[in-house]
C-alpha cells in the first residue's frame, strides 16, 4: 500500500495579498469539515452555520465573493439568494456555466444585525476578515484556479492588496502567485443595491462584460 504523503501548503502559491498564519491541512473535503468547527471569530456563535464553497475542485475558474447572506446561512451553499440569481443570469449571459466554477467567499459566516423579525447585512470587520483567511487560502491551494475572480473590494483586496481600488481597476486582469491571473468585478449585491435603472443596468453590463473577458480567457486556453 503506497505512502500517503500529506498536504504541506505553499505560500509561495498562494494569490493572497496577505497569506494568513497558518493554513489548515487535509483535502479539500477535510478542510471543508474542518471550517464547519471554527470558532476564530465571534461570527460563528450567531450565524446558523458555515457556508464553505462548492463546485468542482480542479475548477479552472474560482469565483470569489465577500460573505454569506440570510439565505447562504439557511441553506449553507454560497449565491443562493438574489444575489445568487443574478450572478448565475450573468454567468449565462458570459458563456460560463455554474457547474463548472468554483465558488467561495472571503468570510465563510453570516454576519447581521437583527432588526425586528429581519436579519440586516453587516460587513465583516478586518480581524474577522482575516481569521477566516485560512480558510480562502486552503481552497486556492487545493483547487489551484487558473482565472480568479474578485466580486467586490473585499475579495479585491484579499487577493490584490488593501490598495487596490474596484472604481479604478475593475475589469483588470493581475497577475496572481502560481500563474494565475486575476479580475476584479462587481458583486452581484452590489448591483441589486444600486439606485436608479439606468445606473443598475450599466453596473450589470459591466459585470456581465467581465465575467465575459474570464470566459474568453478560459476558452484561449
Amino acid at each position: 500500500m503506497p505512502q500517503r504523503i500529506p498536504f504541506r501548503p505553499d505560500v509561495a502559491d498562494l494569490p493572497l495579498a496577505k497569506p494568513p498564519e497558518r493554513i489548515p491541512t487535509g483535502s479539500l473535503a477535510t478542510v471543508r469539515r474542518k471550517a464547519k468547527q471554527c470558532r476564530d471569530c465571534p461570527l460563528w456563535m450567531h450565524a446558523t452555520q458555515t457556508v464553505f464553497g462548492e463546485g468542482p475542485a480542479d475548477a479552472q475558474v474560482m469565483l470569489i465573493g465577500e460573505q454569506p447572506g440570510a439565505q447562504e446561512d439557511l441553506q449553507g451553499a454560497p449565491f443562493v439568494g438574489p444575489a445568487g440569481r443574478m450572478l448565475d443570469k450573468a454567468l449565462t449571459q458570459a458563456g460560463l456555466s455554474r457547474e463548472a466554477v468554483y465558488l467561495t467567499n472571503t468570510v465563510k459566516h453570516f454576519k447581521f444585525e437583527p432588526r425586528g423579525k429581519a436579519r440586516l447585512h453587516k460587513r465583516a470587520n478586518a480581524a474577522e476578515q482575516a481569521a477566516c483567511r485560512q480558510w480562502l487560502a486552503a481552497e486556492l491551494l487545493r483547487v489551484k484556479p487558473r482565472l480568479v475572480v474578485a466580486m467586490g473590494a473585499m475579495a479585491a483586496q484579499a487577493l490584490f492588496g488593501a490598495r487596490f481600488r474596484m472604481t479604478q481597476q475593475r475589469g483588470q486582469w493581475q497577475p496572481l502567485a502560481a500563474q494565475a491571473e486575476g479580475i476584479a468585478t462587481w458583486h452581484p449585491s452590489y448591483v441589486l443595491r444600486t439606485r436608479g435603472g439606468d445606473a443598475r443596468e450599466r453596473a450589470y453590463a459591466e459585470l456581465v462584460k467581465d465575467l465575459r473577458q474570464v470566459a474568453a480567457r478560459l476558452a484561449a486556453g
